[in-house]
């Protein structure tokens, strides 16, 4: 009796250490989410942090957190057990998570305002900003919608904003308590589209071709090499990679624990053949915005060149698209801008990649934008989802859109002439948007 009591002391001692061991992987994550998307919410969007903590929060272990918001310094220290994270906020940087470095030697870095202020000045931008208002008996029939959306939550979700455009007109515009037009709300993994645009430009004024191999120095001794910004774009790499929001994947560990995300996702093994078997990933996209990064001779040459030639001439002022420690924006997940920016960027698709008569992107970019990849079953194309598989079965199948965690969306509709533009809160499964009956209902009215 005495042997077998011992033997379960041990198996019982093997399991609080194995589970601390687990857990203690698990808190930087925990407490990085909370640290990094609080401060963002107070510092970039200018919300109340009790309303953070009781809606974008509310989930799994980082409804524990205990969190400390030093708004004279404008940090967030989250804390979870043992662990804890510290977050930072620096003007035109936006917040980021300290991992491997003090808060003094990050605030050392200064974000570059005179180069950028230059550059924006010598430009001759002819787009004005404001949106004009859309055909009134258009927006009649949609503000019980816009209503019923915000304000009652009758499609379900959280919604902080919605907007939807017709032929380049706001024809419906709704905001949550405390949110209005100049709020810059999280895009979420929309960023990803931004970067298709980038790309886009890239290749329109000669620096890029997308279907050339990549020269990324880590890659060059394996079939790596052959992976192109085309199957990046498509997420179409072959690279291994788990995209499960879940404990300690890939996508979790990138963003909450990695200081170079780009660098990160680059040293993933190759899974599959480059091309052929279509697997998300938003690694991919930090891969891509590391790649263009290091094309410029200076990182202040290369958010010049971000503002000058892709914000600016949309109307697109002051966003904010936050970067990891080694300084590169992230494309997959952190760009801060308002509902009617998000918009603008969904009417210059709707365009052909034009913004009045000023052509932004490549003749023939859109089209290829909305191509699907090879392997993706007509539900994804570069950088954009596409409803060529029915997802939505209420929907024109030509519509595409750019679609983010919990419920951030740019949905384009060129057979309607419309875009739609709904941010917010919206948990899967429990309370997710009913986006087909939202947009169907758009659509009939």
């Amino acid at each position: 009796m005495k042997k077998v009591l011992r033997y379960v002391a041990i198996v019982i001692v093997l399991a609080i250490i194995g589970g601390c061991i687990y857990l203690n992987r698990l808190l930087p994550i925990i407490t990085g989410y909370a640290a990094k998307n609080l401060a963002s919410a107070v510092f970039v969007s200018g919300r109340e942090a009790k309303d953070v903590e009781a809606i974008d929060l509310n989930f799994s272990f980082i409804r524990y957190a205990k969190n400390t918001v030093d708004y004279k310094n404008k940090t967030v220290t989250s804390r979870f057990l043992w662990g804890k994270s510290v977050a930072v906020f620096r003007e035109g940087y936006g917040v980021t998570l300290l991992r491997g470095a003090s808060v003094d030697e990050l605030r050392k870095q200064q974000y570059p305002f005179d180069v950028l202020n230059k550059a924006l000045a010598e430009q001759d931008f002819t787009i004005k900003a404001e949106l004009p208002a859309g055909d009134s008996a258009m927006a009649a029939r949609l503000a019980p919608i816009a209503k019923a959306f915000v304000e009652e939550r009758a499609y379900h979700g959280h919604p902080f904003a919605f907007l939807v455009l017709h032929k380049g007109g706001v024809v419906a515009e709704c905001y949550d308590k405390g949110i209005g037009r100049d709020t810059k709300l999280l895009s979420w993994s929309m960023a990803k589209s931004f970067v298709n645009a980038l790309i886009g430009i890239m290749v329109k004024d000669s620096l890029l071709d997308i279907h050339a191999p990549m020269d990324i120095p880590e890659w060059q001794g394996d079939g790596r090499r052959a992976i192109t910004l085309h199957d990046l774009m498509q997420m179409q790499s072959g690279l291994e990679w788990n995209e499960d929001y879940g404990a300690r994947s890939d996508i979790n560990i990138m963003l909450h624990c990695e200081r170079d995300m780009g660098l990160f996702a680059l040293s993933k093994p190759l899974e599959f053949e480059p091309g052929t078997h279509w697997k998300y990933a938003s690694g991919s996209t930090n891969i891509v915005v590391r790649y263009l990064r290091r094309m410029f001779p200076s990182d202040e040459a290369f958010l010049s060149y971000m503002h000058t030639r892709l914000f600016a001439p949309l109307g697109i002022v002051n966003p904010v698209f936050e970067q990891d420690m080694s300084g590169t924006p992230i494309g997959s997940s952190y760009l801060y801008a308002t509902a009617r920016d998000f918009a603008r960027f969904g009417q210059m698709y709707l365009n052909d990649g034009c913004v009045g008569d000023n052509r932004i992107l490549p003749e023939g970019w859109v089209d290829y934008t909305r191509t699907p990849a090879t392997d993706s079953g007509n539900h994804y194309g570069s950088l954009f989802w596409l409803n060529g598989n029915g997802k939505f079965p209420d929907v024109p199948k030509d519509m595409y859109y750019c679609d983010g965690h919990d419920g951030q969306d740019i949905f384009i509709f060129p057979s309607q002439q419309l875009v739609v533009v709904v941010l917010g809160y919206s948990p899967k499964p429990d309370d997710v948007i009913d986006f087909n009956t939202l947009l169907k209902d758009i659509i009939n009215k």
